[in-house]
């Protein structure tokens, strides 16, 4: 099959807007909006650190504007019969649409023989199984657990219990799930049957090459155009099992064969817009999907990109916690933000603009800083002096 020739001009804004970007945003934001922009995106990325908000709030903020944070709580945490999505490893530790449970049943399995996880966690695989096997027994005849409950101590996320351990190696095979979060978003484990909905629990695993094309093709409609690297990425697969997904995908008119000045090989996804024009702005958590692949960030923006957190202060070139700022569809400004949810402000400590930003890229960032700040709940923008 011969590839389809795109400019890099036109790839950008087939990313841009396969990423649910430049769309108009609604006038309010219901539980039908979120789950359909988290369908679009296939996963939303959790993450520890809280500087601006929680790394899984920020991508539909970014795509639809201020929503009330406890519609996506409901959906990740509430009650079974409401349950539309579920915590597990995909791309890094992950909120993920139900529906995508049968698909990684097989990274669980894996988990399960001690195939994958970290060293300290396969152990409990094989050699130090009863050990696990036991705490599994007590939350099946007990009830939901966290780690706090066994009197652990320490369970932060680099200082990891042993209890800690058995319920995570437990997470990754699949024995366990999240049930909730509590307070310090401290997770609540639980057997998945007393948590997903029944129709989503009973479903068998789907055979692994089926499970990696479903993968593929729901990382390929989720970036719209992609390498082969960039696919594999998103769910973290292997490039052996992305390759023959792809090209199985190819075979049946899912993915199309591009090829675009300075690409290596790409798949375009035959559902994929092709906009002449992309408008609106957004501010990007550094877990966003668009720009997570810091070399297709690179490619697709010229933006380099870097977070920060772990350099020290003297160090950083951008700031602690920076958030790239998409207008239309380019890159144009980087903005180090905190959220002083005692002082009631959003603080702006740096605001960056790339080389040839537009004119209106201030006055387009003030707006989007408002948003961002009436969705938290702050009174005020701080910017920077001068």
């Amino acid at each position: 099959m011969s590839a389809l020739s795109l400019s890099p001009s036109e790839a950008r804004r087939i990313a841009v807007r396969a990423q649910g970007l430049g769309r108009e945003r609604p006038a309010r934001v219901d539980a039908g909006h979120l789950r359909r922009n988290l369908d679009r995106l296939a996963l939303h990325q959790i993450d520890s650190v809280n500087v601006v908000a929680r790394a899984h709030y920020l991508p539909a903020f970014s795509r639809l504007g201020p929503y009330e944070t406890t519609l996506l709580d409901r959906d990740a945490w509430g009650r079974r019969s409401e349950r539309r999505l579920f915590e597990y490893w995909a791309h890094e530790a992950s909120l993920l649409p139900v529906d995508l449970w049968p698909a990684l049943r097989w990274r669980m399995a894996r988990a399960d023989r001690g195939e994958i996880g970290y060293d300290r966690l396969r152990l409990f695989a094989t050699e130090r199984r009863a050990e696990a096997m036991a705490l599994l027994a007590r939350i099946h005849d007990e009830g939901p657990l966290a780690a706090s409950d066994l009197g652990t101590g320490r369970t932060g996320w680099w200082e990891w219990s042993e209890p800690k351990r058995q319920l995570e190696w437990l997470f990754w095979a699949g024995h366990v799930t999240t049930r909730t979060r509590r307070r310090g978003f401290e997770r609540v484990y639980d057997l998945p049957e007393r948590v997903l909905p029944a129709a989503v629990a009973d479903r068998s695993a789907l055979p692994e090459d089926e499970a990696h094309r479903v993968l593929v093709e729901r990382s390929a409609r989720a970036l719209g155009i992609a390498t082969v690297g960039e696919l594999r990425d998103y769910f973290r697969l292997t490039l052996p099992e992305t390759r023959q997904a792809a090209a199985q995908l190819v075979e049946a008119g899912t993915l199309l064969p591009v090829a675009v000045p300075g690409w290596p090989q790409a798949f375009l996804h035959r559902d994929a817009a092709r906009p002449r024009r992309i408008a609106g702005g957004a501010l990007l958590a550094p877990f966003d999907p668009l720009v997570w692949e810091r070399s297709r960030a690179e490619r697709l923006f010229g933006f380099r990109y870097r977070i920060e957190i772990y350099v020290p202060a003297p160090l950083r070139q951008h700031g602690y916690y920076v958030l790239p700022f998409l207008l239309g569809d380019r890159l144009v400004a980087r903005v180090d933000l905190k959220s002083d949810r005692q002082g009631g402000r959003l603080l702006v400590h740096a605001v960056q603009l790339e080389p040839g930003a537009p004119e209106e890229t201030r006055e387009a960032l003030r707006l989007e800083l408002g948003e961002m700040a009436r969705w938290q709940g702050l009174a005020e923008v701080a910017m920077p002096a001068g």
